[in-house]
């Protein structure tokens, strides 16, 4: 479980930096017209436009999440335990206020609209997704996941299994991420959120990695055990 974890926080550390990549070079279209042409034109960059890589990266975070269980639980099993339930309730939120799809299938049908009144009603589902992309279940899995986080980083600074240092990334980079709610400089403390986020995508691909060969060499210690035993008897 350690070594997929770690496999799943590596990747998401790379996918961080090319969301980071796309958003500089591709700024996101402002409206729903210019999604729903980009979506036609260049389907790729029409889903990365609407967060694909953000799925993937909620993906990876469910072995994460079970794996931190799984590490921390002997520090505060019922913590964890909460933690570990807000974090899923985030995960399959966020899953439902993403609208890539939505609008591929919008796209299409109004590449083939018959009139004017069509092509509105088109356009004004696809304004609706958008909004709905940063509604409720946006915010839910925003909270959510970033509770579920610090409160994991928390019980983390009583544990030997990771690195102060990998605790505190983790905190620092949750507690920002509440700065979305913050007048005229959310989006930049937001932002900020996420340089952080990846150094504890890192820390903690580090912590896995060693996790998951602690727990090799203890099963060859065990495996081994009951060899001399059988030996011996």
């Amino acid at each position: 479980m350690f070594t997929i974890a770690g496999v799943a926080a590596a990747t998401t550390a790379v996918l961080i930096v090319v969301q980071i990549v796309v958003f500089v070079l591709w700024p996101p279209p402002a409206t729903a017209i210019e999604h729903l042409d980009l979506m036609r034109d260049a389907p790729l960059l029409g889903f990365l436009s609407l967060d694909l890589l953000y799925v993937v990266d909620n993906v990876l975070l469910i072995p994460i999440l079970l794996a931190l269980f799984v590490a921390l639980r002997r520090v505060d099993e019922s913590v964890m335990a909460v933690a570990a339930a807000l974090g899923f309730v985030g995960v399959a939120a966020l899953f439902a206020s993403n609208p890539a799809a939505n609008m591929h299938y919008l796209a299409g049908r109004l590449s083939t609209a018959g009139g004017e009144a069509e092509r509105a009603a088109l356009l004004a589902a696809g304004e609706a997704m958008l909004a709905a992309n940063v509604g409720t279940a946006y915010h839910v899995s925003l909270i959510l996941g970033s509770v579920a986080l610090v409160v994991m980083s928390v019980v983390m600074l009583r544990s030997w299994s990771f690195s102060r240092p990998t605790a505190v990334l983790g905190i620092l980079a949750n507690v920002l991420a509440f700065g979305l709610y913050l007048p005229v400089v959310g989006i930049y403390v937001l932002l900020l959120s996420t340089v952080f986020l990846l150094g504890w995508y890192v820390l903690i691909t580090v912590g896995f990695v060693r996790l998951g060969r602690g727990g090799a060499r203890g099963v060859a210690r065990g495996v081994a055990a009951e060899v001399a035993g059988a030996v011996r008897a």
